[in-house]
């Protein structure tokens, strides 16, 4: 990678104005909606009326257009246009420029506050119109953002990120961490992924290529990070597989391996944040079968599925990701592949989901795996959550009933509760505790645990307020602290319930 043609071009993407900011007020909130419907034209409207040198380059790497040869080097003075073309951006074509690649700006928020970043990757569907090409390297998208958001915001001596595609997950591991080792098995991708970290000034990035944990053997890392290919793709040759996305094995068995390898790869009390897909065949949960990969590899871990699809729509989702539109010819062909694929190996679901694994001390201690209450999406400080969630995990799990009884709890400030009533009726017929952050959390509880939560602020034991709900009630004490220490244990991992001092 070429330092100081990246530096010339970080310097006229700034002096551009090329931010997320920028282009919002430069196309309008019609127009970027639009955008993310696969619609370019009202943004194009918008840029063909201005001659900003961010509009131009919008036009270029965003939209897919080509422009004059005079406005793309006014928007590039010091990279110039031959720069731009020695960094494999964009080339001439009949007078005209066309560009090469996306490359766009993004922005976001984690615990060190805002940052934003300019993300090079391959030109999608929106500029192309038509199917990608199987090496293409995908940029910042919703999985790209759900798995950043996933990332444990505690610092770190080193990540590995398994997979790395264009470099996003490194460029925000790097944030928390001393070090990071990136890897994937496409050097088109590498390439991309070196890109973006000199282009924007981020160092400590090892790039290494390879399948798996292959680059990284005998290695230990605090930190892995993955979006693994693991799309269910059928395993035929007339079934393209796309690299960003296909892992080349059958069925769920890439992230199985993703899984199996996390064990070799981590430190004691190191963790791994995953995505994956997991199969319901036969009758079997998948999102169990999920947890018994963990089980297998002697990790905790906490499996979260966040959605579920049958066969027919599951198929129907990555035919049309990797451009090729429903009522065509080739769209149901790929269709019958995959279904024939999931009836031959009676699979009639999968699930998706975040995978939080950790490598323990001694014995696991921990071990959920369970489905989201509610929709995640544009959640934000997920990873901050799990993160608290597990720490709370450790501080009452050193506490036998005794000592938790002594600690002072504190309602969570995101914490509602709704009580429903059958008309005339004094006593609530459901009674709800919901989470307003983390994950957004719905509990039905009885009124006696209703009782505690809503007396914990902090000032009283546990002990205490067990004994006072006790007699509220008319109900036998002990009887209550043996129905409820439980049920408070998993509150306080929930984040319901924290422990004051």
């Amino acid at each position: 990678m070429d330092l100081e043609l990246a530096a010339r071009l970080r310097a006229d993407l700034t002096a551009a104005r090329f931010r997320v900011d920028h282009l919002d007020a430069l196309w309008g909130a019609a127009a970027e909606a639009a955008l993310r419907r696969g619609n370019r034209v009202p943004a194009a409207r918008a840029l063909a009326a201005s001659d900003a040198p961010a509009a131009a380059l919008a036009r270029l790497f965003v939209l897919g257009e080509l422009v004059e040869p005079d406005a793309a080097a006014a928007a590039l003075p010091r990279l110039g246009l031959a720069g731009a073309a020695e960094l494999g951006l964009l080339a001439e074509t009949a007078g005209r420029i066309r560009p090469l690649v996306d490359l766009r700006p993004y922005a976001f928020v984690d615990l060190h506050g805002a940052g934003e970043w300019w993300v090079a990757s391959d030109l999608g569907e929106l500029a192309t119109g038509g199917a990608l090409r199987t090496d293409h390297v995908l940029g910042v998208g919703g999985a790209s953002t759900t798995l950043a958001g996933l990332q444990f915001p505690e610092p770190v001596a080193s990540v590995l990120d398994l997979g790395t595609g264009c470099g996003i997950q490194a460029l925000h591991a790097r944030r928390f961490a001393e070090r990071v080792v990136a890897t994937d098995i496409s050097e088109r991708a590498l390439r991309y992924a070196r890109l973006n970290a000199a282009l924007n000034g981020v160092d400590g990035i090892e790039f290494r290529r390879g399948d798996l944990y292959e680059p990284v053997a005998g290695e230990r890392f605090d930190r892995i990070v993955s979006n693994p290919p693991f799309v269910i793709t059928p395993r035929t040759p007339e079934v393209p597989a796309y690299e960003y996305r296909d892992g080349g094995r059958e069925g769920d068995a890439l992230v199985a391996a993703v899984v199996a390898g996390a064990a070799e790869h981590l430190v004691p009390g190191g963790t791994a944040q995953l995505l994956g897909n997991w199969e319901y065949a036969a009758g079997a949960d998948g999102l169990e079968g999920s947890a018994r990969w963990a089980d297998a590899a002697g990790l905790e871990a906490w499996i979260i599925e966040r959605d579920r699809l049958d066969a027919p729509r599951y198929a129907e989702t990555w035919i049309r990701d990797g451009g090729t539109r429903p009522g065509t010819p080739e769209f149901e062909r790929l269709c019958g592949a995959w279904l024939d694929d999931f009836a031959r190996r009676g699979v009639e679901e999968v699930g998706f989901g975040y995978l939080v694994l950790r490598r323990p001390h001694g014995a696991p201690g921990f071990r959920r795996a369970e489905r989201a209450d509610a929709p995640l999406d544009g959640v934000s400080g997920i990873g901050a959550h799990l993160a608290a969630a597990l720490a709370a995990h450790d501080a009452v799990a050193a506490l036998d009933d005794a000592r938790l009884l002594a600690v002072r709890l504190r309602v969570a400030g995101d914490v509602t509760e709704e009580r429903s009533h059958w008309p005339g009726e004094a006593d609530p017929s459901v009674i709800v505790l919901r989470q307003g952050g983390g994950l957004r959390r719905e509990l039905r509880v009885d009124p006696a645990l209703a009782a505690v939560v809503g007396a914990c602020d902090g000032e009283l034991p546990l002990g205490v307020i067990l004994d006072a709900v006790a007699q509220l009630l008319d109900t036998d004490a002990e009887a209550l602290r043996i129905a409820l220490v439980a049920e408070v244990r998993e509150l306080v991992i929930d984040g319901i319930l924290a422990p004051v001092g």
